[in-house]
């Protein structure tokens, strides 16, 4: 009876060893699996409101380089986005410039850029962004965007629209 007694016990302790251990190393599998699965990815998450003029001014940017990329149905596009976004004044500023440089005068180029970043540049009375360019040899251009209060884009150049 004795021996039967010491056997349970053995058992019992091989059984709640075994349990502890998988309790504390099946959070760490699951970690360290997460951490070095070389297809795991994160979500990503991109937020804007309309009312932000620096998320108006992502948002252009991110939606006029998509319709330049569409050889088919993008001219109709891209005038539709510069009338919504772009001041009367700055369209004709951007005009001028497509004239005289044989480029478009949104993007200052003559090419589309496979990516933008917007950074507010922080004024009082209007939007000034910095609208960085990153190009498929990874070179970057940076332009100055500035917009109204009215959310309209109001001066699109290398420099701001107080330095033109």
């Amino acid at each position: 009876m004795n021996s039967n007694n010491t056997a349970r016990k053995s058992v019992r302790r091989a059984a709640l060893a075994a349990g502890l251990a998988a309790v504390v190393a099946l959070p760490l599998a699951l970690t360290s699996s997460a951490q070095a699965s070389p297809g795991a990815t994160a979500f990503r998450t991109v937020s804007g409101k309309p009312s932000d003029s620096v998320t108006r001014i992502a948002d252009f940017y991110g939606a006029y380089m998509d319709a330049q990329s569409d050889p088919d149905h993008g001219g109709k596009l891209v005038d539709a986005l510069r009338k919504y976004y772009v001041s009367a004044s700055c369209l004709r500023e951007i005009k001028a410039w497509e004239t005289k440089n044989h480029a478009d005068g949104v993007l200052q180029a003559q090419n589309v850029p496979v990516k933008w970043t917007v950074t507010d540049n922080g004024t009082a009375d209007y939007t000034e962004a910095a609208v960085t360019l990153t190009w498929g040899d990874r070179t970057t251009t940076k332009l100055i965007v500035d917009m109204s209060r009215s959310h309209k884009i109001i001066h699109i150049g290398t420099k701001g629209i107080e330095g033109k």
